[in-house]
């Protein structure tokens, strides 16, 4: 059964996206200069810390990079296998991505109100959301959702600039009805890292934000077989 499409598999993939700009917020803020998602920052931070500038380190990158690559070879393994025998690969795949995130935060539970963890510690927390966003990736490339990849907002927006009265290109999708999704895919975005930023902002527990994510995600797993069963029954 595929996942849905339309709208709803709009306001599914938006909803991923603002879940991504909360965990590179927690990544980021109390996790250190590393992300667990944008993995081009990584590699740059990477870079930065070769060189030996800004006071960057190379293990954090190299720990997120490494776990996001294992994640995408276990995201590919584990979606692939159920699509082939025609169960549903993309529920399986959000609670997968959810068991990572909460394993990311029962282990960075113990680290206290301060969200200062030992390096060993912090670098599976790292190692945790990492994997599940390079589960996430294969995800939202198998999905094949246009100018909702979940986890990088510059080629929407992008589109969205070029596509409208300002940039006039046709091929970026001027004149047509592309441009509300982009919209929304810059602003989920944008939502995301806004809110887990005021998350940490308020004094909000690392892990607990986790929770609150990976829960949102197993939440829309358990959304998908509706939506999807739904739009079968209309069409």
């Amino acid at each position: 059964m595929e996942p849905p499409s339309g709208t709803a598999l709009t306001v599914v993939m938006a909803c991923l996206t603002v879940a991504t700009g909360v965990l590179d917020a927690v990544s980021f803020l109390a996790l250190g200069h590393v992300f667990t998602a944008t993995q081009t920052g990584n590699l740059l931070f990477l870079g930065f810390g070769i060189a030996r500038q800004g006071g960057l380190t190379i293990a954090a990158p190299l720990v997120s990079l490494g776990a996001f690559v294992l994640g995408a070879a276990l995201g590919a393994r584990l979606e692939s296998a159920p699509a082939a025998r025609l169960r549903q690969w993309f529920p399986v795949a959000l609670v997968a991505e959810a068991a990572l995130l909460a394993a990311a935060a029962v282990t960075d539970w113990e680290a206290g109100p301060a969200g200062d963890p030992a390096p060993a510690r912090r670098y599976a927390v790292i190692g945790l959301m990492a994997a599940a966003m390079g589960v996430r990736n294969v995800t939202a490339i198998r999905v094949g959702a246009p100018d909702l990849t979940t986890t990088v907002a510059t080629r929407a927006m992008t589109a969205l600039v070029g596509g409208s009265v300002l940039g006039h290109d046709r091929r970026l999708g001027y004149g047509t009805r592309a441009g509300p999704r982009r919209l929304t895919s810059v602003g989920a975005m944008f939502l995301g890292g806004l809110l887990g930023a005021w998350l940490i902002g308020l004094g909000t527990r690392p892990p607990l934000v986790l929770l609150l994510v990976a829960a949102s995600v197993a939440a829309t797993a358990l959304l998908v077989p509706g939506l999807t069963h739904r739009q079968d029954g209309e069409e």
